[in-house]
């Protein structure tokens, strides 16, 4: 894959995300990231302070370093900021960092050298995984402790991650033919500047919802066809007048997934039911909301992909003069807000289909037999199943409370209003692991919703989801160990199962782009 600076697609971090791409920086990038660092080391031989060249950092900056320590300052700065805890993130959540990085420095205002984004790309395309601890950034002045670690193991002082177990960065890089990064003026803080880290995580949890969103159509499209619920929610004339485009193209959705049932036909006439609850009839209205949120966020992640996010940025001019000017585009404030977005739609996605599920168990709503077993008193059925996704869903609406709206003072009152963004990242993923489990609940559900209005049929996409589930979950006839059936299911939401009967449908506008 071609690395072009500021142009990466979505569909382009998508295959880095996924892993197996090889990067390629574009020739044409050179001549910038030679100015900018041209330019670097000559404020770097001059009198003059310039932040983080010849000066301390942060509350520091006022602190001049000597010309002979300027490669040791670096070196330090990578070293003392490599104070992470936690858990290590993710390989493909790293391998968007590389990417990033090195497509951020490339972009010529960043005064590095050619020699390090070569390191990062070559880092990157031998398939090795720095040893990145996922906590101990505020998501302002850059990911600072993250993208440390990651440094750190490119300089061979850190430690890569190899077949899960962490080894000494010097010994993976020797064997990888790959020579420790040695920094000149700047580098380092190039390297740990920036909201890498912050985009790496939202993107990881907007491509991994991307099944389970698919998952809450097919799926809510199931439960209205068990519950036997009307489709004349989703006709297009409704969500015209609207003008919401996200809630235009789900009623479509529906429309499509429904299509053809003949559960729906027989009770087109002679139903005394005027309308469905809510968590049928709205959920154009609702998911159609959640996806207008994600979309927009896709876009915010996405300029933030391509940005230039570290301090001070280097602007060179073609005689050779120009400036390095001091700013503040390493605040994550964009990213904590899009994934603040993003975890409301997602606890959303969440929230109305517990509602379904327990408008299925509700005898007196959906007229099916109680709890969804046909011996209810002696069975209890999916009972405590829904009580779970319950649990979870309300687990959902607290993790949801905004990051962004927290700020700790840091370095000294220095850097005094940040943006959280690396938690608000990272706390998707939870959230995204709760949402699977409550779809798959609800899939059990409405297939037995589904079992009992045999021999009518659904559709043929949702006689499919059907089927699928069947494959792995036997038809609930009596009381039985049902934990492993929730996760067979939700297994197959997470491993996309519903995505390939969801992306049958013909003709349909693209999930995350808006029609």
């Amino acid at each position: 894959m071609r690395l072009a600076p500021g142009r990466f697609t979505l569909e382009q971090l998508h295959a880095i995300h996924g892993g197996g791409v090889a990067l390629e920086l574009d020739a044409a990038a050179r001549a910038s990231i030679d100015s900018s660092a041209a330019l670097v080391q000559r404020a770097a031989a001059g009198s003059a302070p310039v932040y983080g060249v010849n000066t301390g950092f942060g509350k520091l900056a006022s602190t001049r370093i000597g010309a002979d320590d300027l490669e040791a300052l670096q070196r330090n700065l990578i070293r003392s900021h490599s104070v992470g805890v936690g858990a290590p993130l993710d390989a493909a959540v790293v391998r968007l960092m590389l990417a990033l990085k090195a497509a951020s420095l490339a972009r010529g205002h960043s005064g590095v050298r050619q020699h390090v984004v070569d390191t990062l790309v070559a880092v990157h395309n031998v398939g090795l995984v720095p040893w990145v601890p996922s906590q101990g950034s505020v998501g302002a002045s850059g990911d600072l402790a993250p993208l440390a670690h990651m440094t750190l193991a490119l300089m061979g002082e850190g430690e890569f991650l190899v077949e899960g177990e962490r080894r000494p960065a010097a010994a993976v890089l020797r064997a990888a033919g790959i020579a420790p990064l040695e920094l000149a003026a700047k580098e380092g803080l190039a390297l740990v500047n920036g909201t890498q880290t912050s985009t790496a995580l939202a993107l990881h949890a907007f491509f991994g919802f991307e099944h389970v969103l698919e998952g809450a159509l097919v799926v809510g499209a199931l439960t209205v066809d068990a519950a036997r619920g009307s489709d004349a929610p989703f006709d297009p004339r409704i969500h015209l007048l609207r003008g919401q485009p996200g809630q235009i193209d789900v009623a479509q959705y529906y429309r499509a997934l429904l299509a053809g049932s003949r559960i729906r036909a027989s009770h087109v006439v002679g139903d005394d039911r005027v309308q469905d609850p809510y968590c049928l009839r709205c959920q154009p209205q609702v998911v159609g909301a959640c996806l207008d949120q994600l979309r927009h966020a896709a876009l915010v992640l996405l300029r933030e992909a391509n940005a230039v996010t570290d301090n001070p940025l280097v602007f060179a001019a073609a005689n050779g003069d120009g400036a390095i000017v001091s700013g503040g585009n390493f605040h994550a404030e964009p990213v904590a807000l899009a994934c603040d977005a993003m975890a409301t739609a997602i606890a959303e996605v969440g929230a109305i289909a517990e509602r379904r599920i327990a408008m299925l168990i509700d005898s007196n709503v959906s007229r099916l037999p109680p709890f969804l077993t046909p011996d209810a008193g002696l069975h209890s059925g999916l009972m405590i199943a829904h009580v779970t996704a319950a649990a979870l869903a309300s687990e959902n609406k607290s993790l949801a409370h905004p990051a962004s709206v927290d700020s700790l003072p840091t370095s000294a009152n220095q850097e005094d209003h940040v943006s959280m963004a690396a938690f608000a990242a990272r706390r998707l993923q939870p959230m995204i692991d709760n949402v699977a489990h409550i779809l798959g609940i609800e899939w059990l559900a409405a297939a037995a919703g589904i079992d009992f209005l045999r021999p009518l049929a659904s559709s043929a996409p949702l006689e499919e989801a059907h089927a699928l589930l069947r494959a792995a979950s036997p038809a609930l006839a009596h009381d039985r160990y049902l934990a492993p059936d929730i996760e067979a299911a939700t297994r197959l939401v997470r491993g996309g199962a519903l995505s390939r009967v969801f992306r049958t449908l013909a003709g349909l506008p693209a999930l995350w782009v808006p029609a």
